[in-house]
């Protein structure tokens, strides 16, 4: 059976690619390997679906080539996704900086994808492995369970390697590597970090304390909310700058964001003299988290009074660069993305084909392209497979 278009993976990058080359009467088959499609899309955003951001810009990805991303994002932007929610009446709504989410269920993403690809006549088929991949004169062979298909072009779109137990795999990476193509080092992105020995132990009673903070790693920062954990820090800060931070690098918090906690200590003391120090720090944090800082960080809880100049500069400076020693990640197991992937070098940024192998595509997560937490890899995965839509 031949097909102008197969795509491998029926995620968000897949379904878009296939619904757009299917507008362009192109005959597509989907395959996907799961019992159902976009699986990693039903259970985003708590099963409502942080489906785009209003704010994308390139500087909202990790890439070994920042300017990769551009073109595709340019030609396919949060708005032109947010005209196809519309047209399907989904109700949706802005949660924070232009995160967009579904009022109901993110299985109303999924059913929009699903009829954009039945009405442009693509053809999906869930669980299906998929085996032998062969290049062809022309085109592409590609076993397809117990058949044999025939494509003239080919779009691997099969994820990366978060969330295993969703059945991510490295097939796409090794697909490319056998295609000739680099694949920079893989590893996990938006994820909690994980403490070991004394800095997990201090923090024994403290799972389920959130607060404000700025976390900064290797010149990045961001200022979201910070959870505690009973293996170490979640919240989307922390999601945020794992993605920028590895096992050995300098990792600090900034515990008071919206002050100046030199100022704010020295207002303290003058107001409240007789009060202790872990009495006022609970005005701005939690308490539990102001008893550990005083035990473990700050050498005690004084009264105000007794604290000098150099001791309250001190008190501030912890405040402000709490230093987190984290020992590590929780890995693809919880990860939000997979970081690395299909050198960009080895591909047109226009049309995401390969350089390597005329007809051959990769987007998604596959790809060395990854988005900030807050709808960006899912906007990518609209734009890029778009491109390749209007290509292949």
């Amino acid at each position: 059976m031949s097909f102008d278009v197969v795509v491998i993976g029926g995620g968000a990058a897949g379904l878009m690619c296939a619904l757009t080359a299917g507008r362009r009467g192109r005959r597509v088959l989907v395959l996907e390997h799961a019992e159902r499609v976009g699986k990693k899309i039903l259970m985003s955003g708590g099963g409502r679906c942080n489906f785009t951001n209003l704010h994308t810009t390139p500087e909202n990805f990790i890439s070994g080539n920042r300017h990769f991303c551009k073109s595709a994002l340019a030609r396919f932007r949060p708005a032109d996704f947010v005209a196809m929610v519309e047209a399907h009446g989904v109700a949706y709504h802005e949660k924070e900086l232009g995160q967009l989410f579904c009022d109901v269920s993110s299985k109303l993403i999924v059913r929009m994808l699903v009829d954009e690809c039945r009405d442009a006549g693509v053809e999906i088929r869930t669980g299906v492995a998929v085996g032998g991949v062969a290049a062809t004169a022309p085109g592409f062979t590609v076993e397809a369970g117990v058949q044999t298909v025939h494509a003239d072009s080919l779009v691997v779109a099969t994820g990366g390697l978060s969330i295993p137990r969703m059945g991510a795999t490295g097939f796409g990476f090794d697909l490319a590597r056998r295609f000739g193509h680099e694949v920079l080092p893989l590893r996990a992105g938006l994820v909690p970090l994980t403490l070991s020995g004394a800095p997990l132990e201090r923090n024994v009673d403290l799972p389920g304390v959130a607060l404000p903070v700025e976390a900064r790693a290797n010149g990045r920062a961001f200022r979201n909310a910070m959870l505690f954990t009973h293996r170490g820090l979640s919240g989307p800060a922390i999601l945020q700058i794992s993605s920028y931070w590895q096992p050995g690098d300098a990792l600090e918090v900034d515990l008071l964001p919206d002050r100046d906690a030199h100022a704010w200590l020295c207002e303290r003391r003058a107001a409240s003299p007789d009060a202790e120090l872990r009495s006022v720090l609970a005005e701005a944090l939690p308490r539990r988290l102001a008893q550990r800082l005083c035990e473990h960080d700050l050498g005690g809880s004084p009264r105000m009074r007794r604290l000098q100049p150099r001791d309250l500069a001190r008190i501030a400076g912890v405040l402000s660069a709490w230093p987190v020693v984290a020992s590590g990640t929780e890995g693809y197991r919880t990860a939000e993305v997979t970081l690395g992937g299909v050198d960009t070098d080895g591909l047109d940024s226009r049309t995401m084909m390969s350089r390597q192998v005329a007809g051959l595509f990769f987007i998604g997560e596959v790809v060395d392209v990854t988005g900030h937490l807050g709808g960006f890899n899912f906007q990518w995965a609209w734009a890029c497979g778009h491109a390749a839509g209007l290509a292949a």
